[in-house]
């Protein structure tokens, strides 16, 4: 079977009150995590103007299936679990994976 490498893309808003703890959270172990469960980053946006979530976050799958492994475990679950400590209103998608930026 050909298999496609894909994104797996998140947005969320960090609750008020919370940047600090959060901040740290996503670069000391957020992003570790995510690495370590061979889950790639392609990019990290911050909005600064707009009404759009506040953070989107890519990174690369090999290809769904190994996604979707991932989205399964208990490693995400707890990891995910923590995340929702610091954020709201948290979405997620797989996309094919592309240049650039992307929605």
């Amino acid at each position: 079977m050909n298999k496609k490498a894909v994104k797996f893309l998140m947005t969320w808003n960090v609750r008020p009150g919370k940047e600090e703890a959060y901040l740290e959270f996503i670069t000391q172990e957020f992003s570790d995590m995510l690495t370590k469960a061979n889950l790639q980053p392609t990019e990290a946006w911050y909005t600064v103007y707009g009404d759009w979530p506040e953070v989107m976050m890519g990174f690369m799958a090999e290809d769904l299936d190994a996604l979707r492994r991932f989205l399964v475990s208990e490693s995400w679950r707890d990891l995910k679990q923590k995340l929702f400590q610091y954020i709201k209103d948290y979405q997620q998608k797989a996309i094919p994976l592309g240049r650039g930026f992307q929605m």
